[in-house]
């Protein structure tokens, strides 16, 4: 008899601990959560047009800039406007990243350790353009906070990972997948970023927010805003498109039907 008053105690408090957590915590795949939001952009496949504007204390400007994806391996991004930098593409092919300057004729390979650079001096670093990083595996996740209607995740990164950022923490409306806004933390955990969600609309079928602001933490008064006016998914591309041929192939704008989208 004691033995089974015991085994009635034990499962009243598992019972009990279990309600007392959100049954969604247990149910969350972080990893898929994350990757949704990484990812809420491209797709299998992508073209996009965005104008990014960048405000500094010494100068503003406005870049417009086009890009094609291919899952989260394959990515090439260019710049159409202001005319002193247009042409000038980003590559991402699989781990290898380039950069093509039109103006010298020149390709020239970005190294991992200019992964957190700003590209083109705008608060957007080289990480965030080609998405080198895959948070959901670089990064040991778990839930920090949950309510009715967001959740709070805090990723560490690996111990091994090569990454940019030693702590990042995602808001993100649990209705869509919508991202609210991520902290992002250096490798001494203190916060060197904001980049916030907002205009969330519906775009060939996917629900994403379409303006993104980046906020720097020691810069209160700069900020860099990338603002996406077109997006189509599921294009019909393919890996060759991504390559060091077809990048310097960019200057004549008839390597892709989709190249004269301007």
């Amino acid at each position: 008899m004691e033995k089974i008053d015991k085994l009635l105690l034990a499962i009243f408090l598992f019972v009990a601990l279990f309600n007392a957590f959100p049954k969604s915590a247990f149910a969350l795949d972080l990893q898929t959560v994350i990757r949704n939001v990484e990812e809420q952009y491209n797709g299998d496949s992508s073209y996009v047009e965005a104008i990014m504007k960048i405000k500094t204390d010494n100068w503003d400007r406005t870049i417009a800039i086009k890009g094609w994806s291919l899952g989260r391996s394959f990515s090439l991004t260019k710049i159409l406007k202001p005319n002193k930098e247009r042409g000038i593409t980003t590559l991402k092919a699989r781990k290898e990243i380039w950069n093509y300057l039109p103006r010298i004729d020149r390709v020239i390979k970005i190294p991992p350790s200019m992964m957190g650079a700003p590209w083109m001096g705008s608060h957007i670093s080289n990480d965030d353009l080609v998405k080198a990083n895959h948070v959901d595996l670089d990064y040991d996740l778990s839930l920090i906070e949950e309510t009715p209607k967001l959740w709070r995740i805090k990723c560490i990164s690996k111990p091994d990972a090569p990454v940019v950022w030693g702590k990042i923490i995602y808001t993100i409306l649990k209705k869509d997948y919508v991202p609210l806004v991520i902290e992002y933390f250096d490798e001494e955990m203190l916060k060197v970023r904001t980049i916030s969600f907002d205009d969330v609309q519906v775009m060939d079928g996917h629900i994403l927010p379409l303006r993104m602001t980046v906020q720097p933490e020691d810069k209160p008064g700069e900020q860099t805003v990338l603002t996406y006016t077109k997006i189509d998914f599921d294009i019909s591309i393919q890996e060759g498109f991504f390559s060091l041929f077809k990048l310097k192939q960019m200057r004549t704008y008839k390597s892709h039907p989709d190249m004269n989208r301007e």
